[in-house]
């Protein structure tokens, strides 16, 4: 090893910037999601609750937190990857930019550009006599730049592959409602954010549904299959929280994986063929299934939009039963009848599902 390249990395180690899958795919990725949550989609559900009630202060206050969502996801980054303050106050300014110039799939653009920034910020940071000038002005400066240059390009790209997913879905409902709602599912399962990945993609529409079913199918379903051994905490933590709760034991016996995995591959078609389900409210809340009911509430938010725009006449009772059927009692169900099935054949031992493990 050269010393100029030992040097390197010494220099690297003391910044605190890694180069990593994990830092950058999982770290940033569900910060970002976190951002857009305090952002973008607290205030849209805000704004529509304010236009049902009729209270204006809070449709005013859901539009100012819909504003700085590319701030928000910025700033989140940032704080993901352990960037000093200087550069973490910085990333205001680039997140705003990435995620005006970048469009429908500003997300996204923010995303990779606030990881550049951030970087180039903390290598900068603190080498100087006048550091309060030269952090915030690398930090800005490389961000800015990249996101005149590269974000339209990313958004486009996000927006199109997102699009492409959508006509697919919409073209092949059934086969792009069990791929779609697995897929959507899994990540929700894994360490990364279905959440960020909805929202950079902009997944809406019959696709954003599918997305939805997915989550539900993990989120409920761990909550129901796992209730002999986590009792009423594990239900709340696992359906109104997360199921990457069961990630450690999934990875002890990934077979406890299958039955939620299957119940999404059928609430899916399910939702997209049957009951039609949109997702037309913020994309975020496609990758959300029922942790906080953002989900659901996402599914309302776009009835209430449809209906203003004049797409849609008024909330069914065939929507609501979709939502209900598709979001809770199918992936209970299903889940349930798989699990006791891998229960019995021994795929699934006592405590295999158990939250809070010893060992």
């Amino acid at each position: 090893m050269s010393e100029t390249t030992s040097g390197f990395r010494t220099f690297l180690k003391r910044k605190n910037i890694v180069f990593s899958a994990k830092r950058y795919g999982i770290d940033a990725l569900s910060a970002m999601a976190q951002g857009l949550f305090a952002s973008l989609l607290i205030g849209t559900i805000v704004s529509t609750l304010g236009e049902q009630l009729g209270i204006e202060f809070l449709v005013t206050m859901g539009t100012y937190a819909k504003s700085v969502s590319g701030p928000a996801m910025a700033i989140a980054i940032g704080y993901a990857l352990q960037a000093p303050q200087l550069v973490l106050f910085s990333l205001i300014t680039v997140g705003w930019a990435a995620n005006e110039l970048g469009g429908a799939g500003g997300p996204l653009a923010v995303l990779i550009i606030s990881i550049f920034a951030a970087e180039f910020g903390k290598a900068v940071s603190k080498e100087t006599k006048v550091d309060i000038l030269v952090t915030p002005f690398v930090t800005i400066f490389v961000g800015v730049v990249l996101s005149v240059w590269w974000a339209p390009a990313i958004g486009t790209a996000a927006s199109a592959f997102g699009q492409l997913i959508m006509w697919a879905t919409e073209l092949q409902p059934f086969f792009m409602g069990i791929l779609v709602s697995v897929i959507v599912g899994i990540a929700l399962t894994l360490p990364i954010s279905s959440a960020a990945i909805c929202a950079a993609l902009g997944l809406t529409g019959l696709a954003g549904g599918a997305a939805v079913a997915g989550c539900c199918g993990q989120m409920v379903g761990f909550a129901v299959m796992s209730f002999r051994e986590n009792r009423w905490g594990g239900l709340v933590s696992q359906g109104l929280g997360t199921s990457m709760l069961q990630m450690g034991n999934i990875v002890r016996n990934p077979r406890i994986w299958i039955p939620p995995i299957l119940a999404s591959a059928i609430t899916g078609p399910i939702a997209t063929c049957i009951f039609k389900l949109e997702m037309n409210g913020a994309a975020i809340s496609s990758g959300m299934g029922t942790c906080g009911l953002v989900g659901q509430i996402g599914v309302y938010t776009g009835w209430v939009t449809d209906i203003q725009a004049g797409t849609k006449a008024a909330i069914t009772a065939m929507d609501w039963a979709g939502l209900i059927l598709v979001c809770f009692v199918l992936p209970a169900i299903l889940t349930w009848i798989f699990g006791e099935i891998f229960r019995k054949v021994g795929w699934i031992q006592k405590d295999d599902l158990l939250l809070d493990r010893e060992d």
